[in-house]
């Protein structure tokens, strides 16, 4: 048998027999006794070798971009190992599209991009252009975002036990400061002046254990902290939860429109209620999705390799709808209307959804085999590093992209990284790719701007951070591209 398999198209359309996965992500089944992942006898009613395909749903601009006979090439070679591409384009449209849903329900919402999602100076800017602000968390995110025109007033910023030297600077540009403890509010007001700091209390959920947020018994001596000083100005309440659960989120936004109306009664502006994140993203179609929990087990995965569960990288109603949702939900918008009250979002993954992309070179191919079938283990030219879902426990399931496109029989595939430490893999499971790699080709990782590509980058090894690229259109339909400018 030669190092393609042809009868793997045909076995990728069978449907397994175990059912694993969970509401809001993809979670293997337990065994029969005693937990744990699958084994190959409770696997699939196929003997493939090759995960079933996950194809990534595509934004014209990406298809441009991968139908450009030689602009990756061009990139590839002059920049010499991994890069990263963004489409700032893509990020407006996002944030165009959550305000339009505030707009159709008719409530004054605010738009804070979640900054440590993707460090980009192109997002900062956009965001800038397009009049949503930044949620920062460090003195260097703070200053980058302004040096990219985001204004001090247009700032969230978030995080326990804020440093001083990012409280005062936050206060000093008129930023909004959520607060996560009572000895943080005392240093707050002691830091503060001449004008009082923006203040919003960070509550803790019911039943919750999270380490973040207050709790009653904090709240009501915040609130007197508050009151009793001239440093601090109340504009509001905060939460984040955990999930993608819009009604959740909705409820928990109306205890706090109660919230600021308490607070409102003992003085306080209070006009500001935020629901933090957790938008989803829709990487993958939907029988995609189905199919890969129906059927995942460990003979997909090179050296048997398991995962407890995956990010749910299909989300039938993502960023924008989702928000309308919560605010659809027990009237939510007509109470933050008839209240005098604002919304206030920080989607971080939700605003890059689409935007960008992440480029390795193959470097390197073995042939190995598994069950008696042959696969290929790749080496590219960059670490998992710069695609941080690895490094959760935890597999990126959108299908990265062979370029050049030539024709080819579908082979199994994992992606190994170019460093001396075996478990650093890109793609454990094998991948249907539609022809063999050959060294030079690209493998193009598709949506990575949220979260994969510097949450968790390192120059070990001393190989090189991969940059990011942004590309913007030309007036003939070609790419313009430049060198992002959040590098050195």
């Amino acid at each position: 048998m030669g190092l393609t398999d042809g009868s793997i198209a045909a076995e990728l359309e069978h449907e397994g027999a175990e059912r694993i996965g969970a509401p809001g992500a993809i979670a293997p089944a337990t065994a029969a006794a005693g937990g744990g992942v699958p084994g190959d006898a409770m696997c699939t009613v196929d003997d493939s070798i090759s995960a079933a395909p996950m194809p990534a749903r595509l934004d014209p601009w990406e298809r441009r971009l991968l139908e450009d006979p030689t602009l990756l090439g061009e990139l590839a070679f002059a920049i010499g190992g991994p890069f990263h591409v963004m489409y700032p384009p893509r990020v407006a449209d996002n944030i165009d599209a959550f305000r339009a849903a505030f707009t159709h329900a008719g409530v004054r919402g605010t738009i804070y991009y979640g900054k440590k999602s993707n460090k980009a100076a192109c997002v900062a800017r956009t965001c800038a252009q397009r009049g949503a602000g930044i949620d920062v968390a460090s003195v260097g995110e703070l200053t980058a975002a302004m040096a990219q025109g985001v204004r001090g007033e247009e700032l969230m910023v978030t995080g326990p036990a804020k440093a001083d030297d990012l409280l005062w600077l936050a206060a000093r540009h008129g930023a909004l400061i959520t607060v996560d403890d009572i000895g943080e509010l005392d240093r707050l007001a002691a830091l503060a002046g001449p004008a009082p700091a923006r203040t919003m209390i960070r509550v803790l959920p019911a039943a919750s254990a999270s380490r973040f947020g207050m709790t009653d018994a904090e709240i009501s001596a915040a609130l007197d902290i508050c009151g009793s000083s001239d440093a601090l100005r109340l504009e509001g309440f905060s939460f984040h939860l955990s999930g993608y659960d819009a009604e959740a989120r909705a409820e928990l936004a109306g205890e706090l429109i109660a919230r600021c109306l308490y607070a409102r009664a003992l003085g306080h502006a209070a006009t500001l209620v935020s629901i933090g994140g957790g938008f989803g993203v829709d990487y993958v179609p939907g029988q995609a999705a189905a199919q890969f929990a129906e059927r995942a087990c460990r003979r997909w995965f090179h050296s048997g390799k398991s995962f407890d569960s995956y990010y749910p990288y299909h989300f039938p109603k993502p960023g924008p709808a989702m928000l309308a949702d919560i605010l659809d939900h027990q009237d939510l918008a007509r109470r933050l209307r008839d209240n005098g009250i604002q919304l206030a979002i920080e989607p971080g993954r939700a605003l890059l959804a689409h935007a960008g992309c992440t480029a390795f070179r193959v470097q390197g191919s073995k042939t190995r085999y598994a069950h008696d079938r042959p696969y290929q283990v790749l080496t590219v030219d960059g670490s998992s590093l710069s695609l941080s879902e690895q490094w959760f426990d935890s597999e990126y399931l959108p299908d990265p992209l062979l370029w050049p496109q030539r024709p080819g029989a579908p082979t199994p595939t994992s992606i190994g990284a170019a460093t001396c430490l075996d478990s650093d893999m890109l793609s454990w499971r094998r991948v249907p790719l539609p022809r063999p790699a050959e060294v030079g080709d690209l493998l193009i990782y598709p949506n990575t701007a949220g979260y994969q590509m510097d949450s968790n980058e390192s120059a070990f090894h001393e190989l090189p951070i991969p940059p990011k690229i942004a590309l913007y259109d030309a007036p003939d339909g070609r790419f313009r591209w430049t060198r992002d400018s959040s590098r050195p």
